[in-house]
């Protein structure tokens, strides 16, 4: 298994697209960011100000969309193989579909981690530039600070591993990766906005909690800063997540990685 995990990091670390996905997913993490930052304290922009706990826990924990490419560079590399025809040449090197199936759910996961790592440091990183600048007092600890870079970290981590997941399962790449953001954008953000109560236990709200994000200021659209429903505690959080993954990769191992590949 371990030289199984190896490979697939192999294949990860030698993708552009790879690098691409995360210099992407870092330029939009300062962006919002440096929004956040700018608005947090004016009129209607509903950011306090960051010389209060509040208002810097907002703004340093803006790695959601971080956490979205993680879960889409998980999925690739999982169907990458289909789309471009080397999935035959996985499976006669490695019969059992099924080690296949988890070693790329193990380098998913290792890989997301990294999207986390970096969107945690960036987003940290500009809130206390702004701190600094305005000549305020930090208002959260370091340790606090280290723990939401942490959890997103995992955050990241556990999407990038159920990407993979969803990535054995939906063999279309374009399906799988549209699929995500719709999921995160649109369906997450319906049900959250009309049943918060709900919101806490959705895959990716969960994650992003787990970077110390409130409930509802990730989402999108009208669901966004909506208040009601709490945050599930830390551990229960990212069993969640890895509980869907490990659902979906069960359910994949049943059906589409047992497949013949052409």
């Amino acid at each position: 298994m371990t030289r199984l995990v190896r490979t697939e990091l192999l294949k990860l670390a030698t993708m552009r697209l790879s690098y691409g996905m995360l210099a992407v997913a870092a330029a939009l993490t300062a962006l919002f960011a440096l929004l956040e930052n700018d608005q947090a304290g004016t009129a209607g922009s509903g950011v306090p100000p960051i010389s209060t706990a509040d208002g810097l826990r907002t703004v340093t924990t803006v790695t959601g969309v971080a956490m979205l490419f993680a879960a889409v560079l998980g999925s690739i590399a999982a169907n990458g193989e289909f789309r471009h025809s080397t999935a035959t040449l996985t499976y006669l090197t490695t019969p059992k579909r099924s080690r296949v199936l988890i070693a790329k759910v193990i380098a998913a996961f290792c890989a997301g981690s990294l999207f986390g790592l970096v969107a945690g440091i960036i987003a940290a990183g500009t809130g206390l530039a702004f701190v600094a600048g305005h000549g305020d007092h930090v208002a959260l600890s370091d340790g606090t600070l280290v723990g939401h870079m942490a959890g997103a970290v995992v955050g990241a981590a556990l999407l990038a591993a159920l990407g993979a997941a969803a990535g054995s399962l939906v063999r279309s790449q374009l399906a799988t990766v549209i699929g995500i953001f719709v999921w995160a954008v649109i369906v997450e953000s319906a049900i959250g906005g009309l049943y918060t109560s709900v919101r806490p236990y959705l895959p990716y709200t969960a994650a992003t909690t787990l970077a110390g994000t409130k409930v509802g200021s990730a989402a999108f659209g009208p669901a966004h800063g909506l208040s009601g429903g709490g945050s599930l505690p830390f551990v229960a959080a990212a069993a969640l997540i890895a509980a869907f993954a490990a659902a979906i990769a069960l359910i994949a191992a049943r059906t589409t990685v047992r497949r013949d590949v052409t």
